[in-house]
């Protein structure tokens, strides 16, 4: 599992266009803790996991490889704009079957 943790992280980071330096200083460690967290060389503690998920707008589940749906904030939508976002996904799903 160490293995899916850090290639996670480094393919968010990167789809992101962050470097290990910019990660690291958001989240107040060196950037060879991150560096480390990339190469399986360590794991990120749960309080890193938490502000990683937070950072790339995913779950720490995803980060730990243990659910693989994606999710998609749309709280700060109003209701008839959360509407619109769950008709085009059970569009898209509609059209699959």
């Amino acid at each position: 599992m160490i293995l899916f943790i850090a290639d996670r992280i480094k393919s968010l980071r990167e789809k992101s266009g962050m470097t290990q330096s910019q990660l690291a200083k958001r989240l107040c460690v060196s950037r060879n803790a991150v560096n480390s967290w990339e190469m399986s060389l360590s794991t990120p503690s749960s309080i890193y996991l938490v502000e990683l998920s937070k950072i790339f707008g995913v779950s720490t589940d995803f980060l730990l490889s243990l659910d693989e749906g994606v999710k998609l904030d749309i709280t700060d939508l109003s209701e008839q704009e959360q509407e619109m976002v769950i008709r085009l996904v059970d569009y898209f799903k509609s059209m699959k079957e």
